[in-house]
């Protein structure tokens, strides 16, 4: 008691103070990100993460117990479990402490102090031109044996695959495309890429208006072996409207990125290639490595809509492994031995060699030899 009478307050009029529990800055700041411009499913993550992780471990604290101390105890158990998951509880409590301060509720953000989290880098990898063959193949004759039971393959998930390979879109924008976002010029096909789509619980997959960041809104060119798949596509839609989505189940609505990942994975069994990996995400990193290789950096960070070249760089283009031979083959020329006693004189390019004897016979003298 003595302690707590001792202990500094800060002035605040609202309904946070310093010995507010912690559950009571948590149900504010749901209310608060309810009236937040942001994408439903990212709201439902946060508050996921908030009733899974983040409350269950602070809840019985006040705000003035949550120290950088405790935080720094939790990151560190979450981190064990998973890295992401660590990431994730990180950015949360930063912001509900964040809300806190702007409410004078606590004198600093005990998640500032906390250590940076580690995790071990990956290097991204493109699929081979092998592995895009024997996926390819898999797709074409996946169910097509007769006297399997129930329906036969639309083909839907075999276009998606061609698609994400000719325009390194994420699955659900590619998801989202609809016939009136393909411009067919005469001078080639061009996708607008406005939304994507997710999968929301209680309610399926859905075509959310908005792609994941402000920079995923862009226009890009489709090659041609993506835009003949578009083209049989958007044909067999006349009629349906301009909105629905080009890929659709069958009651016309979006189709779920869950079951387009799993029937990839059964194209992958087909194949031969059940552990090596790959997920549909290989093919954004194949698009990114050619492009990157081809025109640079720049131009597949815009083609992808990344903010930055960092993240194409560092998360989606594989490192170009092939050695440029030129730089052996001068040290060949130059430094090959020539004479038996390996003398550097003996090691010299031949025009260099006969410039300094030319020399030497111009100055005539015993101490030019020397």
């Amino acid at each position: 008691m003595e302690r707590i009478r001792e202990r500094p307050s800060l002035p605040s009029a609202g309904v946070l103070r310093t010995t507010s529990p912690f559950r009571d800055l948590a149900d504010l700041w749901v209310a608060d990100l309810e009236l937040r411009d942001l994408a439903p499913n990212t709201k439902e993550n946060y508050r996921a993460c908030l009733r899974l992780h983040v409350r269950p471990a602070f809840e019985h604290f006040t705000l003035a117990e949550v120290t950088t101390g405790r935080v720094e105890w939790f990151l560190s158990r979450q981190a064990k479990a998973s890295a992401s998951q660590a990431k994730q509880a990180r950015t949360l409590l930063n912001m509900l402490f964040g809300y806190a301060l702007r409410h004078d509720a606590v004198s600093r953000n005990p998640v500032e102090g906390t250590s940076q989290l580690r995790r071990s880098k990956t290097t991204p990898q493109a699929l081979t031109i092998d592995q895009i063959t024997a996926i390819r193949s898999a797709a074409a004759t996946w169910r097509t044996q007769p006297g399997l039971p129930g329906p036969r393959p639309d083909g839907q998930v075999r276009d998606i695959i061609e698609i994400l390979l000719g325009t390194a879109m994420r699955t659900g924008e590619v998801l989202a495309l609809r016939p009136c976002d393909i411009e067919d010029l005469p001078s080639g096909m061009i996708a607008n890429i406005n939304g994507t789509v997710v999968q929301r619980r209680g309610n399926g997959a859905e075509r959310q208006d908005r792609p994941k960041t402000d920079a995923s809104i862009r226009r890009i060119p489709v090659p041609e072996f993506a835009a003949v798949v578009l083209r049989r596509r958007t044909a067999d839609l006349r009629g349906s409207g301009p909105t629905r989505t080009i890929f659709a189940n069958r009651t016309g609505g979006p189709l779920s990125p869950y079951n387009v990942r799993r029937t990839f994975r059964e194209f992958l069994l087909l194949a031969g290639l059940p552990d090596t990996g790959i997920s549909l995400r290989w093919y954004r990193r194949t698009g990114a490595t050619v492009i990157a290789r081809a025109v640079g950096t720049e131009a597949a960070a815009s083609f992808l809509g990344h903010t930055s070249t960092a993240i194409t760089e560092g998360h989606y283009i594989e490192p170009d492994r092939s050695v440029d031979m030129t730089p052996a083959a001068h040290l060949q020329r130059t430094l090959r031995p020539a004479e038996p006693d390996g003398s550097l004189l003996a090691n010299r390019p031949a025009d260099r060699e006969e410039e300094l004897m030319a020399a030497i016979d111009c100055e005539g003298d015993d101490d030019a030899v020397a």
